[in-house]
């Protein structure tokens, strides 16, 4: 399968090399000037056309008559796809794994293999050789580059419960973190395209997780991770927030008395009985918060952080309702710190100590688990 991935770099990518530089330089320098924006929505594509015409290319089929919706140059960019999507193969890298690089990729260089770019940063993933990435020659190889980014994505603690931009964000550590979110779905529709012409036709051997099989988020908007609200004082609600008027009513009330302690300051072993008042371990800290705010809409919730993470069912990241609660830091299986989902893309927690309670973006959090208690 090696081979198979290499063999796809060299053939696809040779008419490239060997072309003339002019137009490749001027399209290229088009995808880095416009790499900071977000582009149209790509929600509505139609999986059967990007099929289609992704095959006739690899099929080898001239490109100037092939277009496939979100790529403007597809006959240099369905070639690297693909070579993104076989080198993953491998290295056993699922689906989403694939979809995630697929994603990285159009955002860093719209899935062109530039000879240049922010500082040292080449190639398809912007790579930089000054961060360890492998020299310049190693990174514009594009078998090299994505498995090189497979490797980091691998090591990742809890990648595959984070949404695409998430985990694209861990590995890439972008000035941008949102802006992987508008490739998604195209991703997605050219990861399932290319790997149907692989032999196997597509078929993960039963490599995927249930987290892989389940829709991929529409990440058209900055807003969804919570973004779009702007930077936000702490201990203050949002302009624009108002809690869902479609969350179940007994999260709507959790949700309204959590934010009735914004602004208080965190109290580690604080019983958040009394967050304004003159005693300290009346404050909360952060599963306190969830206990007490779900105490008051009638649903008892055990102490800790560490207990919480098994009340109720396991969600998808992907598919939080407000009033969920989600957890980071330490692990899976024994996270130390929890918040409640908001909805519009925001969470509300008591952070660690000298820090109010406050509601900040779900971007800034790396989801390790996620529980409907209702």
């Amino acid at each position: 399968m090696k081979g198979l991935a290499a063999g796809i770099g060299v053939v696809f990518l040779s008419p490239i090399l060997i072309a003339g530089t002019g137009m490749m330089l001027a399209s290229s320098a088009d995808a880095v000037q416009s790499s900071g924006s977000f582009s149209s929505c790509l929600s509505d594509i139609d999986s059967d056309k990007v099929a289609e015409q992704v095959t006739k290319i690899l099929d080898g089929t001239s490109g100037k008559d092939v277009h496939v919706e979100g790529l403007d140059l597809p006959a240099e960019q369905v070639p690297n796809a693909a070579t993104i999507v076989a080198a993953g193969l491998p290295l056993d890298v699922p689906k989403k794994g694939q979809i995630i690089a697929l994603a990285t990729a159009m955002q860093e260089s719209r899935l062109r293999n530039l000879s240049y770019g922010d500082r040292d940063s080449l190639g398809l993933f912007q790579q930089r050789p000054s961060q360890g990435w492998g020299s310049a020659e190693q990174i514009r190889d594009p078998t090299y580059a994505s498995e090189q980014f497979y490797k980091h994505l691998l090591k990742v603690s809890g990648w595959q419960q984070m949404t695409v931009t998430q985990a694209a964000q861990a590995v890439q550590k972008s000035g941008l973190p949102d802006a992987y979110a508008q490739w998604e779905k195209l991703a997605t529709e050219l990861q399932a395209a290319i790997a149907k012409t692989f032999p196997g036709g597509g078929d993960t051997d039963g490599k995927d997780t249930d987290q892989d099989k389940q829709p991929a988020t529409t990440g058209c908007a900055p807003g969804q991770y919570g973004s779009g609200f702007g930077r936000i004082p702490e201990g203050s609600v949002p302009k624009g927030y108002s809690i869902p008027k479609d969350a179940d009513p007994k999260a709507r009330k959790a949700i309204a008395w959590a934010m009735q302690q914004l602004g208080t300051l965190y109290q580690w072993g604080g019983s958040c009985t009394n967050s304004h008042g003159p005693d300290p371990m009346g404050r909360c800290d952060c599963s306190s918060l969830m206990q007490q705010a779900y105490a008051h809409a009638g649903v008892t919730l055990t102490r800790t952080t560490y207990t919480q993470v098994g009340e109720g069912k396991a969600v998808s990241p992907a598919h939080l309702k407000p009033g969920d609660l989600i957890f980071s830091r330490g692990s899976a299986a024994r996270p130390e710190h929890v918040g409640m989902y908001m909805g519009e893309g925001l969470v509300i927690e008591a952070p660690r100590t000298t820090k109010p309670v406050r509601i900040t973006p779900i971007k800034d959090w790396t989801i390790l688990a996620a529980r409907r208690v209702l």
